[in-house]
């Protein structure tokens, strides 16, 4: 699942003789929801039903979130983005994929959000340390 930079296809964007030959060799635009999530589940050899339960996720709406019957909200993409233990770029992408806006640095508490993911946390850590810190907790 590994994307091309975006630097890269700038430069054979502008490389390319032809817009038409361009979008013709490049399959362009985001993922859905569910067809991220469940390229991530094949990537990282995750079963669906494992995830659901690490993220602390109703069965029935767990599911729903990866077939792409229910959208979710920022909070319970962020738990399925601890229980599969993704990266920032990963995590950030999900959420765009999902509607909501991405993690950001300036915010304290997408801070610490972003320190906990980047360091392989559980869900379990990220809520205490958001406690911590007196932020809105995850879950």
């Amino acid at each position: 699942m590994a994307q091309r930079l975006t630097e890269e296809l700038l430069a054979e964007l502008l490389e390319a003789p032809d817009i038409d030959a361009f979008l013709d060799s490049h399959h362009l635009g985001e993922p859905s929801l569910p067809d991220y999530l469940n390229a991530l589940l094949a990537e990282k050899n995750l079963e669906r039903a494992q995830v659901v339960r690490m993220a602390n996720l109703n069965e029935t709406f767990g599911y729903q979130i990866f077939m792409g019957t229910r959208n979710p909200s920022r909070n319970k993409l962020l738990q399925i983005a601890f229980a599969m233990a993704l990266t920032l770029r990963e995590t950030n992408r999900m959420l765009e994929a999902g509607g909501v806006s991405s993690l950001y640095s300036k915010s304290r508490r997408d801070a610490i959000i972003i320190f906990c993911l980047e360091r392989g946390c559980s869900l379990q850590r990220v809520n205490e340390e958001l406690y911590r810190f007196g932020e809105e907790t995850i879950c």
